[in-house]
């Protein structure tokens, strides 16, 4: 039974993503965990459940021998559902996806013995299972046609791959298959040269390292490119691969290498380029290019590591550039060996170039380039050029440090020599390296990659430091602009005196170009030195004269030298170009090539649309004052119409402000107050009343009340009204406090027995109140009055407090009485100018609290509309004056 085909299931969940084929795109199902189940004793499951929910089944699946399950890469597992749904397991680690897989190829292995059926079975079925399904005929001419079927069908399935992999393997087929290559060219049968073909392409993409490496052996590559020749493809062309492989000639050893598994690599590494490159180029699929690139790889990597580590074979290789005879062809060969060495180092890792490169140091290799570079053959001074870019990309901070070295030992630098080259190489490839060699070592800001800081350790690290920290680059720099640079842009310096760039030869557009190119590169990255060195050599006026040539790419350049000023919006740069009116061959590019919509013409007017966007006002005043009719004339584009408009507003007068007018003053009021204008200084009137309305209690003591003046009545600042003219003493407020609160109920006093307690209040009478001399002021004695004046409070107070309960739902009865005095001033002044004074009588109250004057004195209300006054105040009050005469 299945139970015991699979003792043990993998029930461990392994963590898995599912993914379904929808219409050709791969839909990601879920994230869940997988295990192999045994549902019902004897049906084979695997399950996945959702990881974020556990009762959630996001696959369940039943194993069966005809599913074509297949294992690619480490972590993925591919099969077909019965009705034809293309499904993938993508596990998180490699163990999981062979636990998983190891189940389903035990599984199959049971269904299928237990149907007989001739299937191919996997890895795990075993080595007997699988010879004695796959197995091919030794090759003959009569039964090519069968093997390819054969092989065919095998190679449908991974696991028929594998089979087929292993059996070509054990039985060397491959090498009996390769004679059968001369049978059939000599009978010229051409049907079984295609067949021959056919099978060998199968062969080589099954993927397998050890059948790669065997078809590339000495023994056996010959006739494998002899059989790839004829490929039915193009039945009516031949290749020429086996006369390519032959040629010795191309393997130069420019030193003896005495290691013959070195050699045997370099061999095996150059035919698998050939094969990658050439042979199987149009037939490649990925898995068959990753495997030729793994084992170029590996093999590269094996060579150098033998090479740097044989100090002998250093020694010999740059003693040949040493010599007291020298050799031209060995001095070729020796800086090609060099050049290839470099290229291969551009592949490995990090720390393993940097070891290859410090090893060439070490043993001369900047003497060998500067030699090189001014070599006749531009064969050495290409591969020279080669490796000091190589070199420059490696590490640029090492070759300043070298130049810079030679500056101080007053040895010719090697920056010399590049300029040198630039200015005399015709070959246009050596220029472009050269130039670009140039600003890579000229970006001082640049520093090491991030590969080299990841994968170089603690070491690089602390060289990366050091050279940050060093002024080998600033003196680089230094020494450079004083010296180098004018020699370096002299051939543009030398435009000045011509008047036309009509002849100019190749060689020379292209040094222009690369001069503006570097120019550029120098604005950004060299802000003031820069600056001073364009001043001094009025560089930007020979720039201008490069928009004249008739190279469309090269007027492109120049263009692009002045967008870069621009775009940086640096005023030396502006100021600059508008002195010498640089501005103007643009617009004359634009109008000798308007209407036309080409690169030249929309890089111009992206030029002036990016000053009108930014509204740079120094370059628009002068371009209209200076441009305006050609201007004017370029109506096809709305960007120099909108030039002049963005000109007219800059230079408009400012719009009047109205919170400048006169008339502004008036409506500055807000609900009867002024807008907040910040603290203003205080007047004199300010300064006296805040100067006394200090220290309360001290003031009363200290201030007589016949000092207060008889014709002011305190009233409080609301809403910024004028402040009274003199200062008041505080506790008259209180009194007047409770007397607006009650009203016309107010407690009065009589003339002749007025209360000692209350202060003197003055009274201003408006036209229908009593002379002032009907209401003479009492004189009490300040410490008497301060004395009472507090235990009146207090007992008002308390008494106020219980009233606070039943009338207001403010805490604190005196404060809720204080509001309600507010809001009243507040709605009866509000609108008026100035506040009304209050009047108070000073006369005798009757028993029911009312004055019996009050209807000939004046009163303010208030409360506001709709408070309603307490009239359970009036008898308590009563009651307090009462007691206050008897003490």
């Amino acid at each position: 039974m299945m139970a015991l085909a699979v003792p043990n299931p993998p029930t461990t969940p392994r963590r898995v993503k599912v993914y379904e084929l929808r219409n050709n795109d791969w839909y990601d199902r879920g994230t869940g965990y997988c295990t192999g189940q045994l549902l019902n004793q004897d049906e084979p499951h695997i399950q996945v459940k959702s990881e974020e929910e556990s009762d959630r089944v996001l696959l369940s699946t039943k194993i069966i021998k005809d599913d074509g399950y297949q294992k690619q890469q480490e972590t993925l597992i591919v099969w077909t559902e019965p009705q034809g749904t293309d499904m993938a397991l993508s596990f998180q680690e490699p163990e999981g996806c062979a636990a998983i897989w190891e189940f389903v190829s035990h599984v199959q292995s049971h269904l299928l013995s237990i149907s007989g059926t001739d299937e191919i079975l996997s890895d795990d079925a075993g080595d007997q299972a699988i010879s004695s399904l796959v197995q091919l005929p030794i090759p003959e001419l009569g039964n090519l046609a069968e093997i390819e079927i054969m092989m065919r069908q095998a190679s449908s399935t991974v696991q028929g791959r594998d089979a087929l992999a292993k059996y070509i393997i054990s039985e060397q087929w491959v090498a009996k298959l390769v004679p059968i290559l001369e049978i059939a060219e000599d009978l010229e049968s051409l049907e079984n040269l295609h067949r021959l073909c056919n099978i060998m392409k199968m062969v080589i993409l099954l993927n397998d390292t050890v059948i790669v490496e065997s078809i590339v052996s000495d023994e056996m590559v010959i006739g494998v490119v002899g059989i790839l020749e004829y490929d039915p493809d193009f039945p009516s062309h031949k290749a020429n691969h086996r006369q390519f492989l032959s040629d010795r000639s191309k393997f130069k050893e420019v030193v003896p290498i005495r290691d013959p598994e070195v050699a045997k690599k370099i061999h095996q590494t150059y035919r698998l380029q050939y094969l990658k490159d050439v042979v199987l180029a149009r037939i490649l699929d990925d898995p068959t290019f990753s495997v030729l690139n793994s084992l170029i790889f590996f093999n590269q990597f094996d060579i150098l590591q033998h090479l740097q580590n044989n100090t002998s074979f250093m020694k010999e290789l740059f003693s040949i550039f040493h010599s007291e005879v020298p050799d031209p062809l060995k001095r070729k060969h020796g800086i090609q060996f060099i050049q290839n060495c470099c290229q291969i180092a551009k592949t490995i890792q990090a720390q393993a170039r940097a070891q290859l490169y410090q090893n060439f140091v070490q043993n001369g290799l900047f003497a060998v380039i500067d030699q090189s570079l001014l070599d006749s053959d531009p064969t050495v001074r290409v591969a020279a050029t080669d490796v000091l870019v190589a070199m420059i990309d490696h590490d640029p901070g090492m070759m300043r440090a070298f130049i810079y070295r030679q500056i101080n030992e007053k040895q010719k630098p090697l920056t010399h020599t590049l300029i040198e080259l630039l200015l005399g190489e015709q070959d246009l490839g050596v220029k472009a390296q050269i130039a670009d060699a140039m600003r890579v070592l000229l970006d001082h800001a640049q520093g090491p990659s991030m590969e080299m800081m990841g994968k170089a350790g603690g070491d690089m690290a602390a060289r990366m430091h050091a050279r940050t920290g060093d002024s080998d680059s600033e003196g680089f720099l230094k020494s450079f602009y004083e010296d180098s640079a004018k020699k370096l842009f002299q051939p543009l310096r030398e435009l000045s005196g011509r008047e036309s760039l009509k002849g100019l030869s190749l060689a020379e557009v292209s040094l222009y170009s690369h001069l503006v190119e570097t120019l550029c590169f120098f604005v950004r990255q060299h802000s003031y030195r820069s600056k001073y060195f364009l001043l001094t050599e009025n560089l930007p006026s020979r720039v201008a004269q490069l928009l004249g040539s008739p190279e469309k790419h090269l007027k492109l350049t120049a263009l692009k030298f002045f967008r870069t000023c621009v775009g940086l919006q640096d005023e030396f740069y502006i100021r600059h170009m508008v002195k010498y009116k640089l501005f103007g061959p643009i617009l004359d590019i634009i109008i000798e090539t308007m209407p036309r919509d080409n690169l030249l013409n929309s890089a111009c007017l992206e030029f002036f649309e990016f000053i009108r966007r930014e509204n740079i006002k120094y370059i628009i005043t002068h371009l209209v004052d200076t441009y305006r009719e050609t201007m004017q004339k370029i109506t096809y584009v709305k960007t120099f119409i909108d030039l002049i408009i963005r000109y007219e507003q800059n230079h408009e007068p400012p719009q009047p402000n109205r919170y400048t007018e006169p008339q502004f003053g008036a409506q500055r009021q807000t609900n009867g107050g002024r807008r907040y204008q910040g603290i203003k200084d205080m007047d004199a009137d300010e300064e006296v009343y805040f100067a006394t309305s200090d220290d309360e209690d001290k003031d009363e003591e200290n201030v007589p009340p016949s000092t207060t003046p008889a014709d002011v009545t305190p009233v409080k600042i609301l809403n910024g009204s004028p402040p009274p003219v003199k200062p008041l003493v505080d506790y008259a407020d209180d009194d007047e406090d409770e007397d607006m609160d009650d009203g016309s109920k107010s407690k009065t006093k009589s003339e002749g027995g007025a209360d000692e307690n209350a202060p003197p209040t003055p009274t201003t009478p408006e036209p229908s109140s009593k002379p002032k001399s009907e209401e003479p002021a009492i004189a009490t004695p300040p410490e008497s009055l301060a004395k009472r004046r507090r235990e009146e409070d207090d007992d008002e107070d308390d008494v106020l407090g219980k009233l606070s309960k039943k009338r207001s739902p403010s805490p604190g009865g005196s404060n809720g009485i204080m509001r309600k005095r507010s809001f009243g001033l507040l709605s009866g002044t509000a609108g008026q100018g100035p506040p009304k004074k209050i009047a108070i009588s000073l006369t005798t109250t009757n028993k029911e609290g009312l004055s019996p004057k009050s209807a000939d004195t004046p009163t303010t209300p208030t409360t506001p509309s709709g408070y309603p006054e307490d009239a359970a105040l009036t008898p308590i009050l009563k009651e307090d004056s009462a007691e206050e005469k008897k003490e």
